[in-house]
């Protein structure tokens, strides 16, 4: 009730945050200080598969070009031949995707596929189907490599609608055929439709075009399908800001946030897509700077966090390649919601697919190797409750705005009575100073190492340098 509804009921309570508020050459310092954890971290390179001692063999995809792809098609075409030639019938050799084959090696802090396989064979009444699809896929690819053109997911699909039926059954089999190929999905001239945006203080050439994505507006710059094509990267940038939710990248965007801290502002529009997270791993080893991730304080946010840093089980075997890690958790935390005295109107109950969705987390070994992680995820548990990075953008509070009071020319007299006696004593000046301090005390902040603490100036204003 009245003791979470925030610094409007305490102004007690502003002049703490006030107080614990850091100064922008403050965070600046901080930043650089991930900065260089982060160079040096880079040293020699990232760490693979090979520099790790494993309990069993794993499965990994490389980069292949158009010929090698060809070839591997055509051996297995051969093989395919000669089996049903012998009377043998014929089937495919597919490494398992299931849970029980996934491994979380933590000096990696990644999620790979171990090497098990099944045999789909094309006798089989249940696995018949999958079969005929991954055979007119590769056929698909094999055009396409071909004849060195790309072509969508959905392309894919409409070449065959009516063996593929729905596009989830084609996009599976391609990610068997890429997975038994050992290639990455690019490599079969296949990708998704752009989905993820970058803004902020980075230039690169893309398909020989120079790219400035300071000069792309407020709704910033399409990453994509094809990151190989982006190259060149150079930046002033301190840190990349990577934001879940495109409602929050496109504020900050319109704030120009990255002129008040030199950054980099990517998002996957939630669950990333294979380019934005290879986009964001690129633009890491070439720029060595640290990424502070952004995400709803809720079961899913850290799921989609977890992604970006540690991979997907249904990608896992291309985990070397879409994986950031040591991505450092900006917010918003579930202690965060006290820490800053949210009021009760910005936070919302966990729903029961909520509470199951974090205690399935609880048991995953990527969240158990970071202990505060845990101990977030459990407050959250706790207190059922969660919240929305996009919580400054709906409150009235956080609209930042001048308050007049109305004129008799411009109310009736009676409208304008009412006025001054239910509205202006609710909007005082400390009462507006107060909510600023907490708006920009909640959202334009960035993390120091080990403390999830925001830092602005304590005041929010429109102007290109203007806080979120």
């Amino acid at each position: 009730g009245r003791a979470r509804a925030g610094v409007f009921e305490d102004p007690a309570r502003g002049a703490e945050l006030r107080a614990r508020v850091k100064g922008d050459r403050e965070v600046l310092a901080g930043v650089e200080g991930l900065a260089r954890a982060t160079r040096e971290s880079l040293l020699g390179g990232p760490k693979t598969l090979a520099d790790v001692d494993l309990p069993c063999e794993c499965h990994e995809v490389l980069d292949k070009g158009s010929s090698a792809v060809l070839d591997e098609i055509e051996a297995l075409a051969h093989r395919v031949a000669s089996s049903i030639l012998r009377g043998e019938g014929f089937g495919f050799d597919v490494p398992s995707r299931t849970n029980q084959n996934q491994l979380y090696v933590p000096e990696l802090d990644r999620i790979v596929l171990k090497d098990s396989r099944s045999l789909r064979k094309f006798g089989n009444r249940s696995e018949v189907r999958k079969v005929v699809i991954m055979t007119r896929i590769m056929e698909l690819v094999h055009q396409l490599c071909a004849r060195d053109i790309t072509a969508t997911k959905r392309d894919l699909f409409y070449s065959d609608v009516k063996l593929f039926r729905k596009q989830d059954e084609s996009d599976h089999a391609l990610e068997d055929v890429t997975c038994m190929l050992g290639c990455t999905r690019c490599s079969l001239h296949v990708v998704a439709s752009e989905k993820g945006l970058v803004v902020g203080r980075v230039r690169y050439r893309e398909a020989g075009d120079e790219i400035d994505c300071t000069k792309m507006g407020i709704g910033g710059k399409a990453i994509p399908s094809n990151v190989a094509k982006c190259v060149g990267f150079e930046s002033d940038a301190k840190f990349i800001l990577l934001v879940e939710k495109d409602a929050a990248f496109q504020r900050l965007s319109e704030d120009r946030f990255y002129n008040r801290f030199p950054c980099i502002i990517v998002t996957g529009k939630g669950q990333p897509d294979v380019a934005t997270r290879q986009f964001l791993r690129k633009m890491r080893e070439e720029l060595q700077i640290p990424v502070l991730g952004l995400v709803d304080s809720d079961p899913y946010g850290l799921k989609i966090l977890s992604v970006y840093m540690s991979g997907s089980k249904n990608m896992s075997f291309d985990s070397s390649n879409l994986t950031t890690p040591d991505i450092k958790w900006l917010g918003v935390r579930p202690s965060d919601l006290d820490r800053f005295h949210l009021p009760a109107q910005c936070r919302l109950e966990m729903t029961e697919k909520d509470i199951q969705m974090g205690k399935k987390l609880l048991e995953e070994d990527f969240i158990k190797s970071n202990p505060r992680w845990c101990e977030e995820l459990e407050l959250m548990l706790q207190t059922k409750e969660k919240a929305e990075i996009s919580i400054a953008r709906r409150q009235p509070s956080r609209v930042v705005f001048s308050v007049k009071e109305p004129t008799s020319s411009s109310l009736p007299a009676k409208a304008m009575a009412w006025t001054r006696k239910s509205i202006v004593p609710h909007l005082s000046s400390s009462c507006l100073k107060q909510a600023s301090i907490e708006a920009s005390s909640v959202t334009s902040a960035l993390i120091m190492k080990g403390s999830p603490r925001l830092s602005t100036s304590g005041r929010t204003r429109r102007s290109s340098a203007s806080s979120w």
